[in-house]
C-alpha cells in the first residue's frame, strides 16, 4: 500500500536510508541520519511537496519524495525526485510504484519537470528512470568523494505536460 509518509515513519525512514549511506553510493551522504534529523526533513518536505511510503504488511519498506531542484523562483515548476527501497525489497517493483504514484501526484500539482541525480553506475535506478519515461539529459564526473574514490553522477529529466 502507497500512503502520504507521517512523522511515525521516521524511524523506518531513518532505518532505510542509513542502509544506503553507510553501505552504497547511492546518496552522497556520508554519516547516518538521527530519527529527529529524519522527522526534521519529513515535516520539511511533505508540507509543500508530495512523500510516499510503501508499506507493506504494517512495515515501511520503501519511500519516494520530490523537493525543489534549485531555490531561485524561475525553477518552481521543477522538483528533483528521491526513491530509497528497502535492501531486502529491491528488484520487486516498489520503486516503480512508489514513482508512478510520486509523478501522477507531480502532475495534478502542476509541477513541469522532474530531475532525477543519480549516481554513475547505478544501473538499476537508471534502468527505474527509463522505463518511467525520464531521459538523461547530463553527466557530471568526478563530483563526490565517497569511501575513499571519486564518483559521478548523471541527471535524468521528465517533462510532465508533454
Amino acid at each position: 500500500m502507497i500512503r502520504k509518509a507521517e512523522l511515525k515513519d521516521a524511524p523506518a525512514i531513518r532505518d532505510i536510508y542509513n542502509e544506503y549511506v553507510v553501505k552504497s553510493d547511492a546518496t552522497f551522504e556520508t554519516d547516518p541520519v538521527t530519527v529527529e534529523q529524519m522527522e526534521e526533513r519529513i515535516s520539511h518536505i511533505s508540507h509543500d511537496y508530495p512523500y510516499f511510503v510503501y508499506e507493506e504488511a504494517g512495515q515501511v519498506i520503501g519511500y519516494s519524495y520530490a523537493h525543489p531542484w534549485k531555490e531561485r523562483a524561475a525553477y518552481r515548476f521543477t522538483l528533483e525526485t528521491t526513491v530509497y527501497i528497502s535492501p531486502s525489497h529491491k528488484g520487486k517493483g516498489v520503486g516503480l510504484k512508489l514513482m508512478e504514484r510520486l509523478i501522477s501526484e507531480c502532475k495534478e500539482r502542476g509541477f513541469h519537470a522532474l530531475i532525477a541525480c543519480i549516481t554513475e553506475g547505478n544501473e538499476a535506478s537508471n534502468n527505474l528512470h527509463l522505463k518511467l519515461g525520464f531521459r538523461q539529459v547530463s553527466k557530471f564526473d568526478q563530483v563526490g568523494m565517497k569511501f575513499d574514490r571519486w564518483i559521478g553522477v548523471v541527471d535524468f529529466e521528465l517533462i510532465l505536460d508533454k
